[in-house]
């Protein structure tokens, strides 16, 4: 059976996108080109961001259609991550709050990709 290995994302300027995404998650790029870049995520996934107007197939649908979610340990981190990122200047989408599946916020990047961060279960 094939492993997961990448999430891609659409982007108007990938090496814009891979310098947001580093500092934002304390990763750096480990490519990076005009058209493409790429950071590492965890278990060995990557993030992929590939230039809207150069993927083929040419791409349909538009930013904020799906997530990315990252999963914290806590609710405490969840509002920490949440004051870090609303101090950054990420549009935050969905305050700090409780749901059916955990503690949860919504950002989103420079290209209105949905950021999820979540606790799952957690108050």
């Amino acid at each position: 059976m094939p492993n997961f290995s990448f999430v891609l994302l659409y982007v108007e300027n990938p090496p814009a996108s891979a310098a947001f995404y580093a500092d934002l998650l304390g990763r750096p790029a480990v490519e990076t080109s005009p058209t493409f870049a790429m950071l590492p995520l965890s278990g060995g996934v990557m993030l992929g961001l590939w230039s809207r107007k150069t993927v083929e197939p040419a791409a349909v649908a538009q930013a904020g259609g799906s997530e990315v979610a990252f999963t914290v340990e806590d609710a405490a981190t969840v509002r920490t991550m949440f004051a870090d990122w609303k101090e950054r200047g990420l549009d935050i989408i969905q305050e700090p709050a409780q749901m059916d599946f955990g503690f949860t916020f919504v950002a989103t990047d420079p290209d209105g990709h949905r950021l999820r961060v979540f606790v799952p279960g957690a108050a």
